[in-house]
């Protein structure tokens, strides 16, 4: 395998080995996002493996979420300054140690130093070049495809990737699922060659207040949402500091770049209408996902009681779905605008998603839900073949690793925003809920009513009622039957409640389309050109 020629002929760009680059690009979207479902399906085998606590390897997953999204704007800037070729291979390098150090680890300190650490700084540095070496090495319709195709890796890693983590755990060894990771960024690896560096030669300054402002702001937002949905305190506080610093960091972009002093990343990204657009539309299309894979999973191993596994074969119909129509609309999408296919992206989302709201209290099965998540599913893939590109397009080379630091930046706190607001609510109803029927009953005596509401305010949580029988087993039969119809009444009420997030991201996306629409289609500019203004 040879170096390609690093020539400026557009058709080269397309042709020979572009192909299996984009597989390969692909393959390390599919890694970086199913590490973290590796992760979450693997917890109690995790805490029993190295005598830990659940509460130990939850920071862990929290803290590697945390890093990630802090340094991920220090990370483009990074592989502006290094090569974004080379920021690439380092941040394999980084998700492959992290992979290692959980099939190797005898300690839950091993898995925060390399897997939580180490993991996020890689993804901070992978995202953003993964991004800019797209942009740099694929043009046109190829472009397209090859946007189409890791967006929908990342899209089917997301939802196949409790299915694969609870069918390696169950039947092998969690460590071995990590393991795997490792011989898929090897595959990655191997294929290096075929990357055609993208150059950067603007000023090769660091901004350091610009770089921890960054930090505490995504920092402080992202660490209040995580200690939000964990019933933590100082949640407004953390809020607030998160939201000063990006303030700040707003002001202290604009005031050095009128200085003609180097920034962070250019605040001149934001005079394109263009990419604020695109950047809400990843940011909305994330919390949809990521509201809704936290709502469906607990339907279905809480009310359902279904395994990982099981879980997993119901999601299904929404990943294959999502993969199948992403890579069609990148190969179909032809002349067609991209915010046409996005606005029917949200609406298919939006309509997948109400259709849920009914079928819960009803579902006997998994595979009751098969019609709305093929709906939502064709939604999140039209979404995914189009955003990245829709974004980026009026973006020139030299600036790239910037916008797709923002843009990747948008994306993850999207994500941990509605994976956190959604739980939040979710739990929250159920704990309203559930005092309110216990309060109500005629059956439960007064002393029990008073408990099982102290109970809930201290500790809320989503039990299956077979949990539930266990905790009940020394109570008379009429307390223990009143209390599991409570609770199977309560359930379904919650998880409506939190499916609510992601439908109305759905509709402020599909808001967002429409105003996409009144403004022209994006188109790459001449090199050394800035993006296109209002």
């Amino acid at each position: 395998m040879t170096e390609e020629p690093t020539t400026s002929d557009p058709s080269e760009k397309a042709v020979g080995p572009s192909r299996l680059l984009g597989l390969l690009l692909a393959m390390a979207m599919f890694v970086l996002v199913v590490d973290t479902s590796l992760m979450n399906v693997s917890i109690s085998s995790v805490v029993r493996d190295l005598d830990t606590t659940v509460s130990g390897v939850q920071a862990a997953i929290a803290l590697e979420a945390l890093v990630s999204a802090a340094f991920i704007l220090i990370g483009g800037k990074v592989g502006d300054l290094i090569g974004r070729k080379r920021a690439y291979v380092l941040g394999l390098l980084g998700y492959a140690v992290g992979a290692s150090a959980m099939a190797l680890a005898q300690s839950l300190t091993a898995i925060i130093i390399f897997w939580a650490v180490l993991g996020g700084i890689g993804a901070s540095l992978l995202l953003p070049a993964m991004q800019s070496l797209i942009h740099g090495n694929f043009e046109g319709a190829a472009q397209k495809k090859v946007y189409a195709l890791v967006g929908a890796a990342a899209a089917i890693a997301a939802a196949v990737g409790p299915l694969l983590g609870g069918f390696i755990t169950t039947y092998l060894s969690w460590r071995v699922g990590f393991v795997l990771e490792v011989v898929i960024i090897a595959v990655v690896l191997s294929g290096i060659k075929l990357v055609r560096d993208v150059p950067y030669t603007g000023p090769r300054v660091i901004d350091l207040v610009g770089a921890a402002l960054s930090v505490l702001g995504m920092g402080g937002i992202v660490l209040g949402i995580l200690v939000w949905q964990e019933g933590g305190e100082s949640v407004g506080a953390l809020l607030i500091l998160g939201a000063i610093a990006m303030a700040g960091l707003a002001y202290w972009l604009v005031r050095r770049k009128r200085q003609g002093k180097p920034t962070l990343l250019d605040p001149d990204l934001f005079h394109s209408k263009v990419f604020r657009l695109g950047i809400t539309g990843q940011m909305l299309q994330q919390i949809a996902l990521g509201g809704t894979m936290i709502a469906l999973p607990i339907y279905l191993q809480m009310v359902l009681e279904y395994n990982a596994m099981q879980a997993g074969l119901s999601l299904a119909p929404l990943s294959l779905s999502m993969f199948a129509v992403a890579l069609l609309a990148g190969k179909k999408a032809g002349d067609r605008r991209p915010s046409s296919i996005i606005r029917w992206g949200f609406v298919l989302l939006t309509i997948g998603i109400a259709a849920l709201i009914p079928i819960v209290p009803r579902a006997e099965f998994g595979w009751g839900l098969v019609i709305p998540l093929v709906i939502a599913g064709s939604g999140l893939g039209l979404l995914v073949s189009q955003l990245n590109n829709y974004t980026l397009a009026p973006i020139e080379e030299e600036r790239i690793s910037e916008a797709a630091s923002v843009n990747s930046a948008a994306g993850s706190f999207g994500l941990s925003f509605g994976l956190a607001f959604a739980g939040a609510i979710m739990l929250a109803t159920l704990s309203l809920t559930f005092t309110s029927m216990a309060e109500s009953s005629t059956v439960l005596p007064p002393a029990e009513q008073q408990q099982v509401a102290q109970v809930l305010e201290d500790d809320a949580e989503v039990m299956s009622n077979t949990q539930l029988e266990q905790l009940l087993v020394d109570q008379p039969p009429d307390i223990q039957d009143e209390i599991i119809r409570i609770n199977t009444d309560a359930r379904p009420l919650a998880l409506q409640i939190a499916l609510l997030i992601p439908i109305l991201a759905g509709l402020v996306g599909l808001f967002n389309s429409f105003r996409m629409r009144r403004i022209p289609e994006p188109a790459a500019p001449p090199s050394g050109q800035g993006p296109a203004g209002d």
